[in-house]
């Protein structure tokens, strides 16, 4: 389940990146998709043991209260450039 909300988030995040208005949202959404993607990728194969412990967070998940000021920043950023795309 959880893996499904994190592909449906990157989804997301791939599409408003596609359609924003300008190159440099267009930049800022794709990085921030492929940030908390690979956030998300490291922490699930760290639990299921295809790579060694980073001491990375889940987004949205794990406790920490920078990492999760810093998730939710770029969401809310995220969220900002998907309202001028017209979707």
């Amino acid at each position: 389940m959880i893996v499904c909300l994190f592909s449906a988030v990157i989804w997301r995040g791939v599409l408003i990146a596609m359609h924003a208005p300008d190159s440099f949202s267009k930049l800022l959404a794709g990085g921030i998709t492929i940030s908390l993607g690979l956030q998300a990728f490291m922490n699930i194969s760290v639990v299921i043991g295809l790579i060694p412990v980073t001491g990375i967070t889940l987004p949205f998940f794990s406790y920490g209260g920078s990492s999760l000021m810093v998730v939710l920043s770029m969401s809310g950023i995220l969220l900002n450039i998907s309202r001028y795309t017209g979707r």
